[in-house]
């Protein structure tokens, strides 16, 4: 399986993206203090930067997010907005949102090593796409595993759900309740931008 293994911290600061984003509180870099001192970006320049940008987030690379965009394209709606809620709809995405996971990349690998079921059914398929309804919760033999015995724990991390998902008391159990929107993404990004580079 192919994996984006680009540095956090730099990629961030070359992207102008707060790494609070990815779900790192305190990634920074200090190596070239001046590279945002640049000249402006032409328009290819700013169209490939929201590419990247969200392609950085959701750790996809240029083949999964091509087609993630076709399949954008033949929706019904606006392409830029369906593409964002096919990203915010993968199954790594939902459970790093339900604090089940502290960054979107541990998020992926959890899921790949089949520590999560949906609706009762083990999926180890990050890119999986939940629709509403959906029950995500952690496998009953993985919840004995450190990683999730501290999210039961009285210093368990505090979690903001976003609206379209719901979180179980227990904080290994989740339910999807709606489809997102283009008002629960929770990044900056100018989604016209990506829809302009790939019109070309």
């Amino acid at each position: 399986m192919a994996k984006n293994m680009q540095t956090v911290a730099k990629r961030c600061k070359a992207l102008d993206l707060s790494p609070a984003t990815l779900g790192y509180a305190k990634k920074e870099t200090r190596r070239n203090p001046k590279a945002n001192v640049r000249r402006k970006k032409s328009e290819y320049g700013l169209q490939l930067n929201e590419k990247q940008k969200v392609k950085f987030i959701y750790g996809m690379l240029e083949k999964q997010f091509n087609t993630y965009y076709k399949k954008a394209a033949k929706m019904p709606g606006k392409t830029g907005e369906n593409l964002l809620v096919l990203c915010e709809r993968r199954l790594d995405n939902v459970v790093f949102h339900l604090g089940l996971a502290s960054t979107r990349r541990q998020a992926r690998q959890l899921v790949s090593h089949a520590h999560f079921t949906v609706n009762g059914k083990k999926v180890n398929i990050p890119s999986y796409q939940v629709k509403p309804g959906d029950v995500i919760e952690v496998k009953e033999t993985s919840r004995s595993s450190a990683i999730f015995t501290r999210l039961t724990a009285e210093d368990a991390p505090l979690v903001t759900v976003p609206g379209w998902l719901e979180l179980d008391d227990s904080k290994l159990k989740g339910k999807v309740t709606r489809m997102p929107t283009r008002e629960d993404i929770d990044y900056p990004v100018e989604e016209h931008l990506i829809v302009e580079f790939y019109s070309k």
